[in-house]
């Protein structure tokens, strides 16, 4: 009796390990996994241990590379162990010793033949542990260049943004280098409205991969200050605080369709994540991370640029607030959930961190060099 009850417990393994991994590399949505957030968990608590003592962020991310790598292996030697296990403990009714049932799974799990069947129960089921081990390792092979060739779009995007908004980026400092860069209003608009574009399709096809492949949220920018959290953020902050300084500039549509579909993304993955890190329908007059003195502080630095602004900061303030609070608290959840660079308006972060500035070029020239950038003008272009 004892000897089937374990055959029972293992047809339940084997099919609970088969779902988590149907689910997780072949159903095209986010399926719930607790393999998959139980290793996630080990993962990350393994890392915060061996980024304690790091003291600078540039270190700590050195380490933090490593997740996505370590989940993935982590998560295919879990699903084998767990095969392993549910096919030695099926195996048990039909062989003598649980040595010998454990032995012959292995051997059929991987193929190395040491331990042959014994008979037609055991040969059927030698079959089945000897084929589910081959898809298993199958499937996340083939699973590799899926992620990484949506991981590739995703940073060239994110690559792109950090000359236009700094590194780590922040959404000033994006209104701040198209100003000085572009004096004239038309062109700037243009670029602008390009810009936002070609981000609300960046975030439609991050919520689809992400929330498919939620692997792909623990996967870090090459370089340390870049990140795909906040980079997103400074987009929407500065299609935010374009709307609300200068409604009436170009561009309009497109800075609101990348707001929203921002906002919309960020709510899908932090829903995917299962962590509790967004509301669906956030209460317009809860408060805000970002305070005035730091919202007032960006648009005079955009005034000493010439920025077409068109209200006062007091005015225009109540306008941010209200875009910013329907994608503020899933941004900086993520960014915290996920150790993204502490850049300015992201939040805080699990370790103790000052936020950083976006590190823009040294003035100095070389002997005879002239400048790339022309200074802003003393009069609007």
């Amino acid at each position: 009796m004892l000897r089937w009850i374990a055959f029972a417990l293992g047809v339940i393994v084997v099919s609970s390990t088969a779902v988590s991994v149907v689910g997780n590399l072949v159903v095209p949505r986010g399926i719930s996994s607790r393999v998959s957030r139980a290793c996630d968990d080990v993962v990350d608590a393994a890392l915060r241990l061996a980024t304690m003592r790091a003291e600078s962020y540039q270190r700590r991310d050195r380490t933090l590379a490593w997740h996505a790598p370590a989940l993935l292996v982590l998560r295919l030697m879990t699903w084998l162990a767990m095969m392993y296990l549910g096919f030695g403990l099926m195996l048990m009714p039909f062989v003598r010793g649980v040595g010998r049932a454990f032995a012959q799974a292995g051997s059929s799990m991987f193929t190395l033949g040491y331990a042959g069947p014994s008979g037609s129960s055991t040969t059927l089921v030698d079959y089945l542990a000897a084929f589910t081990g081959l898809i298993v390792v199958g499937l996340q092979i083939g699973y590799l260049p899926t992620l990484y060739a949506a991981f590739n779009r995703r940073e060239t995007e994110v690559t792109l943004l950090s000359s236009r908004a700094g590194l780590p980026a922040w959404g000033p400092e994006l209104l701040a280098r198209t100003r000085y860069g572009i004096f004239g209003e038309a062109n700037a608009g243009e670029v602008m409205d390009e810009l936002f574009t070609t981000w609300e399709r960046w975030a439609a096809e991050v919520a689809e991969t992400h929330t498919t492949y939620l692997t792909l949220t623990r996967f870090r920018s090459p370089r340390p200050m870049s990140h795909w959290v906040t980079s997103l953020l400074a987009v929407m902050d500065a299609a935010a605080l374009h709307l609300s300084l200068a409604p009436s500039a170009p561009p309009g549509i497109s800075a609101r369709l990348c707001l929203r579909m921002g906002f919309v993304a960020l709510r899908q993955i932090g829903r995917a994540t299962g962590r509790g890190l967004v509301e669906e329908d956030p209460d317009p007059d809860a408060p805000l991370e970002l305070t005035y003195d730091e919202f007032e502080s960006a648009v005079d630095m955009l005034r000493a640029l010439k920025y077409p602004i068109e209200r006062t900061t007091a005015e225009a303030w109540p306008h941010f607030r209200g875009w910013r609070v329907n994608y503020e608290a899933a941004a900086l959840s993520l960014a915290k959930r996920v150790d993204a660079p502490p850049a300015l308006w992201s939040g805080p972060r699990r370790w103790p961190s000052t936020p950083i500035a976006p590190i823009r070029p040294s003035n100095r020239l070389a002997k005879g060099a002239r400048p790339t950038v022309a200074p802003p003008p003393t009069e609007p272009a």
